[in-house]
C-alpha cells in the first residue's frame, strides 16, 4: 500500500472541523480523483498528505513510514512526493527550461537537456523553453509546474486543480499526454478536481469528499453507476432525482437517472409516458430539453429538436 490515512482529524480552528476520523487507502500505480464542491476539503486533504500542515490527531503513511507536518519537518514535503498546488512557485528570473530543470542533476548536462525537452513535450510547451515565467499565462504556468514536479520521477504526485487555467482545447491535450506518461512510468497521482467527467475514462478510482466527510470511494463506473447521494450523482452534470414515493409510482429501479439514460421513444407503450416538452436547445452533440411528466420537470438529451408531446421511457 503506498499510502494509509488512518483516523485523521483535523480542524483549521475550533468552530471549523474539517476531518473527523478519516480513513483512506491507495495503492501504487493507481489515477485517483478528489471530487467534490468548492470547500469540501480537497485542497486541504492535499496539503496534509504532502505534510504542509499539521493534523490534531490520526496517521498519514507514505510508502510505509510515517509522514509529518512543519512542527517535525524542518523543510515541509515529503521525499519520493511532489505537491502542483495552485500557487506555482516558480523562479521568475529563470527560463520555463530553467525551471522544469531546477531539480535534475548537472553531471551530465546532455542528458539533463533531453529530460527537461521530453517534459516540456509532455505538457505541451517545447516550444517555450526560453521564455521567462512573466511572458506565460496562468494556464501555461501551471504546466511549467507539473512538468517541474515530474522532473523527480516522484513515488507519488499531488495536482490540485491542474486543469483550471486551461482552455478546452489544451485541456484535452494536457491530460492524455500527462495521465499516459505517469501510467508508462508507473507514477501514482491523485488529483483534485470539481469537473470529474473531464478526467473519468483514466481514473482507477474516485474519492468524494463533502464537507470533510468522505462519503464513497470507488472505482469510476460504480461511482457513476450507484452514487451514494445527490451530492455525488451532481459531479457528474445535470441529474433527474426521484423521490421514493415517485419511484413506487412510477415504478423505478434507481433513485438518480441522468438525462442521457432517459429515452425518447418513436411508439407509445405500457412502458412508456407522456411528456410536454417546455424547451429543445441544440447542445452540440445532443439537444438539451426541458419536459414535464405528471407535474415533474425533468430534463432529457436527445438527437434531435423535439416539440409538442412526446413519449418517453426509462
Amino acid at each position: 500500500m503506498l499510502l494509509q490515512i488512518n483516523h485523521l482529524y483535523f480542524s483549521h480552528s475550533e468552530e471549523r472541523r474539517l476531518f473527523h476520523n478519516l480513513n483512506l487507502k491507495l495503492e501504487e500505480g493507481k489515477i485517483i480523483a478528489l471530487a467534490g464542491e468548492s470547500g469540501c476539503g480537497k485542497s486541504t486533504l492535499l496539503n496534509l498528505i504532502y505534510g504542509l500542515l499539521d493534523w490534531q490527531n490520526g496517521e498519514i503513511i507514505f510508502n510505509g513510514k510515517p509522514t509529518y507536518g512543519p512542527k517535525k519537518n524542518i523543510v515541509p514535503g515529503e521525499s519520493d512526493m511532489k505537491l502542483v498546488a495552485q500557487n506555482y512557485d516558480l523562479m521568475p528570473y529563470s527560463t520555463v527550461a530553467e525551471n522544469v530543470g531546477k531539480f535534475l542533476s548537472n553531471i551530465n548536462l546532455e542528458d539533463k537537456k533531453e529530460k527537461v525537452q521530453e517534459l516540456l513535450k509532455v505538457v505541451g510547451l517545447e516550444d517555450y523553453a526560453d521564455v521567462l515565467p512573466k511572458y506565460l499565462s496562468g494556464g501555461q504556468q501551471q504546466r511549467v509546474a507539473i512538468a517541474r514536479a515530474l522532473s523527480v520521477m516522484p513515488k507519488l504526485l499531488l495536482l490540485d486543480e491542474p486543469f483550471s487555467n486551461l482552455d478546452f482545447s489544451r485541456k484535452i491535450e494536457l491530460r492524455e499526454k500527462l495521465f499516459n506518461f505517469v501510467k508508462e512510468k508507473n507514477i501514482s497521482l491523485i488529483i483534485s478536481t470539481h469537473e470529474i467527467q473531464e478526467v473519468m475514462p483514466w481514473l482507477d478510482q474516485i474519492i468524494v469528499l463533502q464537507d470533510g466527510r468522505l462519503i464513497q470511494n470507488d472505482d469510476p463506473e460504480e461511482t457513476y453507476n450507484s452514487p451514494y447521494n445527490e451530492y455525488v450523482a451532481k459531479l457528474f452534470g445535470e441529474v433527474n432525482v426521484f423521490s421514493d414515493e415517485e419511484r413506487a409510482a412510477w415504478n423505478l429501479a434507481k433513485k438518480f437517472w441522468y438525462p442521457n439514460e432517459i429515452k425518447i421513444s418513436d411508439f407509445k407503450s405500457q412502458s412508456t409516458k407522456l411528456a410536454e416538452v417546455l424547451e429543445s436547445r441544440f447542445a452540440g452533440n445532443h439537444f438539451w430539453n426541458r419536459i414535464s411528466v405528471d407535474d415533474k420537470r425533468l430534463i432529457v438529451y436527445s438527437n434531435k429538436k423535439l416539440e409538442n408531446t412526446v413519449e418517453i421511457e426509462f
